[in-house]
């Protein structure tokens, strides 16, 4: 006879399970974006995506322990992050440059 998990194990690898799957679509949806020429490497909204996906599957592949894949994403995210981090930097100064030339 087979037991069954109880309703909060069942939630909680299905929200797991969610996140991996909204991880993956991300990253999937910007590389296919790339692909088409819709956006480009150097866009925000490309490292953006790629960071947020890389980090939801880093959170799925912790509950799952799933040590190279968690490896793998982490380094993918930080780097995508490092991206959006310079990238907002330079819009900002940029802004800041126009502000103050308009004075």
């Amino acid at each position: 006879m087979e037991q069954k998990k109880p309703l909060s194990t069942k939630i909680h690898m299905d929200l797991f399970l969610a996140l991996g799957i909204l991880g993956m679509a991300a990253i999937l949806f910007a590389f296919l974006m790339e692909q088409r020429h819709k956006w480009s490497g150097d866009d925000l909204i490309y490292d953006f995506t790629n960071f947020v996906g890389s980090f939801l599957l880093v959170v799925y592949g912790l509950s799952g322990r799933a040590w190279p894949f968690v490896i793998l994403n982490t380094i993918w995210a930080l780097y995508s992050l490092k991206d959006v981090i310079a990238k907002l930097r330079m819009m900002s100064q940029s802004r800041a440059s126009k502000t103050r030339s308009r004075s």
